[in-house]
């Protein structure tokens, strides 16, 4: 349901910015942030920035725990996503102001990721509008993780794991297709899929993904269809057989993983288990998280609160593209 986040008449609130301080920028956050608060009659808001050993999870905490009424996430994709894995479940609402390279939840919400100015008013004066988010388990551990775009299992892991950082900050997502280059020779692994408890499908794929919503750099639909707000799972295969394999795979993604020969499938599943042969390297939400050879989703369905802009939203990120 959608809701606006203006205030009442002589209520003040609060917003918290968990802002990652390596994200190099051209202009002065705090200024635009602390400006944009004053125009909208919000109070000061309270700054708290990530380190290395805490990327915004305990941020978060503290945040909720300060009882602001927004916390707005000022980084890229990891930055974002420990942000929401605490205010999942709450009805704290996340904002967003993209630093990264990718930006890729901003991107599928049609959340500005070149105007910080338009990002922060959104995320001040917009409307929430609730989205699933996916749980993660690796390995049967005890504590699991999160994901709000895709997580995948094999080729697309190494790539993201593979990727030089000096070369993103330098050329931003060109620096993966090098990395994808670097990496398409490899072997397949056996690996089975288990859905909701029952369906199994078992083969020999270089990539296993998880999908919340589909659009990655550059509009392409790696999920086509897959809307964030349907309590469903998306999951994909890339299967690449003999020399030009990796052609069959291009094929499937843009045809949409319909055709014979394509070496894509796609199926939707609210809960699904990866099992392989031996571990593979394993992201989230662009984070390489090291390897697992058994890999827990589980949806949670409509259990964060995102603020985006008033308007249309796309129908196929979002079930009811409603203002």
């Amino acid at each position: 349901m959608a809701s606006s986040a203006s205030s009442a008449a002589g209520t003040r609130r609060r917003a918290a910015v968990v802002v990652n301080p390596i994200k190099k920028t051209d202009y002065d956050i705090r200024a635009l942030i602390d400006g944009i608060c004053r125009d909208e009659g919000w109070d000061e808001p309270m700054w708290l920035e990530t380190t290395k050993e805490d990327p915004g999870r305990g941020m978060a905490r503290e945040a909720l725990e300060a009882g602001v009424d927004l916390v707005i996430a000022a980084g890229g994709d990891g930055t974002v996503r420990c942000v929401a894995a605490e205010l999942t479940g709450t009805d704290t609402p996340l904002g967003l102001l993209p630093l990264g390279t990718g930006n890729l939840l901003a991107r599928n919400l049609d959340i500005a990721v070149d105007d910080p100015e338009g990002a922060v008013t959104a995320a001040l004066t917009g409307t929430d509008r609730r989205i699933d988010v996916v749980h993660v388990t690796l390995d049967r551990e005890l504590k699991g993780d999160v994901f709000l775009v895709m997580a995948g299992l094999g080729y697309d892991a190494a790539l993201m794991g593979d990727t030089n950082d000096a070369l993103k900050d330098r050329v931003g997502w060109l620096a993966y297709v090098d990395a994808g280059v670097r990496n398409l020779p490899g072997k397949p692994v056996k690996s089975t899929i288990r859905m909701d408890g029952g369906k199994e499908i078992s083969g020999h794929p270089r990539s296993v993904m998880g999908g919340n919503c589909g659009k990655i750099v550059g509009g392409l639909e790696i999920f086509p269809g897959a809307r964030i707000d349907d309590g469903l799972l998306d999951i994909m295969t890339m299967a690449p057989k003999g020399r030009f394999g990796w052609f069959a795979v291009v094929a499937g993604l843009l045809r949409r993983g319909k055709g014979k020969g394509t070496s894509v499938e796609y199926y939707q599943c609210k809960e699904a288990e990866i099992f392989t042969e031996v571990p593979q390297e394993f992201e989230v939400d662009g984070d390489h998280l090291g390897k697992a050879s058994h890999v827990a989703f589980r949806v949670d369905p409509s259990a964060l609160r995102v603020r985006m802009a008033h308007g249309k939203k796309d129908p196929a990120i979002l079930s009811d593209p409603q203002v």
